[in-house]
């Protein structure tokens, strides 16, 4: 197939992610990596496990006080880590 007008290469490269379903999975990907960006490496620290499932934010924490916190800022986060990835990849966030 041939178009007739010329698209660039990040456009292509989105066109078939979207085509193939794996632009979801990427884009969660990405907000995994993101979290030590958004959040800095103190916290980065006391993580232990995080993981996406049906838009929620798993985060498994070490430390029961910076638990609470992040708690109290989890719509901050939750914005924050969205607007990091560009897409909204997730709905809520959830502390263990």
């Amino acid at each position: 197939m041939r178009r007739k007008q010329t698209i660039s290469i990040g456009d292509a490269i989105a066109e078939v992610l979207k085509l193939q379903r794996l632009d979801k999975k990427l884009h969660e990907t990405r907000l995994l990596d993101s979290w030590q960006d958004v959040l800095g490496p103190a916290i980065a620290k006391y993580t232990e496990n995080k993981y996406i499932k049906n838009k929620v934010l798993y985060v498994k924490l070490s430390s029961s006080v910076l638990r609470n916190e992040l708690m109290m800022s989890r719509t901050q986060l939750l914005d924050a880590l969205n607007k990091k990835v560009g897409a909204e990849v997730i709905s809520d966030i959830k502390f263990n």
